[in-house]
């Protein structure tokens, strides 16, 4: 049986007192709410489509403020996206593996009706994370001037400001966008599928031909990103210097300490030496750890060695980073390393990992390579890249030959600011440390 108004009212009170999920029964229990579309907001580094990795709700879930929603993948990180509603989760809009463009609605909640004050809350919070990403209002001002300034040249255009600005997060020209609201009025939903004609051709596509047949794949992910990056590398003048290391001593360690280490969840391989190494010859050659301005030509050297690591992921390549690797023991590098290496495994490197790199390593010898000429990832103006360790005859002092591990390294360095002595110095200081790696475990 029902229970009365304000027995019910009465309950209502107590199950608010005793916690948020008795808050959410009871008041979808007593009216009908207001569905509303969350939309994925900007999440930075000019982005404007994701692809979606994993929900964290269905249909029929109940959802707070901040809860995870779900998991996105942009071409440079992973993403999770928390609810800046109260409500109840109606409908999905897309699938794990669906491509969601900025400004689209990932999902429909239910809220209360009466609930303006947690709708005014959800919007400055959105606000909030937009001013952060997009850095500044007067940025943003001068770039919705801009965007005026184009549709007046074109003509008049009407559009909402909510719409004008999902056009001008997402490079869209208004003028290019079939209008089909009142009197020629744009409409978001207007803008959505112009985007999504534009994305369609980054789709899987088939193409069969007479004579050869095969797939037209699109870049998405990881691999849209490196596709950014190496088209801005072809700009530098890249200066590579090679040599080769013996490995033996640092080898040796290893093996010597690793099985201790794997009992404690670590596992150690060669690559914190190596990072550690860089690190210690950064401190002798500062200059080398530094970002490149080349609108205003100049170099930004930086006091923090966040140094990157080439990483093989399902999704393509990406160097996360270790930071404040100066600060940092081998061990507690190792730690660091394993971490991001888990995450890889799962294409799912948060964007913290990714940013403010400021040097970068690979290790081409773990799939078996020997040489290689690395490319450089602006704004960074140096990178190595390591070979596998091979056993080889060596001359020892006394004029023997014995077995040694010896191991390949080259350094692409941008010429415009970097030349050969310096990059030579760099190499001989990092070979010190790795072929006596006591040097850095004691500080000297």
């Amino acid at each position: 049986m029902a229970l009365p108004w304000r027995l019910l009212t009465a309950a209502r009170l107590a199950e608010r007192s005793r916690g948020s999920i008795c808050r959410f029964l009871s008041t979808s229990m007593l009216r009908p709410g207001k569905v509303v579309p969350f939309q994925l907001s900007d999440i930075g580094e000019g982005i404007r489509d994701v692809t979606v990795k994993e929900w964290f709700v269905k249909p029929g879930d109940q959802v707070s403020q901040f809860d995870k929603i779900c998991e996105v993948q942009s071409d440079k990180a992973s993403v999770e996206i928390t609810s800046p509603y109260d409500g109840l989760v109606k409908v999905l809009h897309y699938n794990v593996d669906d491509v969601a463009m900025v400004g689209a609605a990932l999902l429909d909640i239910e809220i209360e009706d009466d609930s303006k004050d947690v709708a005014k809350s959800s919007e400055k919070i959105q606000g909030d994370r937009d001013q952060v990403i997009d850095g500044s209002n007067k940025k943003k001002k001068k770039n919705e001037e801009e965007s005026e300034l184009q549709d007046n040249l074109a003509g008049k255009i009407l559009v909402t400001p909510a719409v004008r600005r999902i056009a001008m997060e997402n490079n869209v020209r208004l003028k290019d966008v079939t209008a089909t609201g009142k009197d020629g009025r744009v409409l978001k939903e207007d803008v959505l599928a112009h985007l999504r004609k534009i994305s369609a051709t980054a789709e899987v596509q088939a193409e069969v031909s007479p004579n050869v047949m095969g797939r037209i794949v699109g870049l998405k992910g990881y691999s849209k990103h490196m596709w950014k990056t190496m088209t801005r590398s072809l700009s530098i003048p890249h200066f590579v210097y090679s040599d080769e290391c013996q490995v033996d001593r640092v080898i040796q360690y290893r093996n010597e300490v690793k099985d201790s280490l794997k009992d404690e969840g670590v596992s150690l391989s060669l690559m914190p030496f190596f990072v550690k190494a860089a690190s210690r010859a950064l401190e002798r050659c500062p200059e080398l750890n530094a970002w490149l301005n080349e609108e205003e030509q100049t170099l930004r050297i930086l006091d923090s060695h966040n140094i990157g690591i080439a990483m093989d992921t399902p999704e393509g390549l990406v160097v996360p980073n270790i930071k404040n690797v100066q600060n940092l023991s081998i061990l507690a590098i190792a730690r660091e390393l394993n971490r991001l290496q888990e995450l890889g495994r799962k294409s799912a490197i948060p964007l913290g990992d990714l940013t403010d790199t400021t040097f970068s390593l690979s290790n081409i010898g773990v799939v078996g390579g020997t040489y290689t000429k690395p490319v450089i990832l602006p704004p960074q103006v140096i990178i190595g890249a390591f070979g596998r360790a091979q056993k080889v005859p060596r001359f020892n002092d006394a004029g023997n030959v014995i077995p040694a591990y010896v191991m390949s390294i080259s350094w692409a360095a941008d010429h415009r600011v970097l030349d050969g002595v310096t990059v030579a110095r760099f190499s001989n200081l990092w070979k010190h440390y790795v072929e006596n790696p006591m040097h850095l475990l004691i500080g000297s």
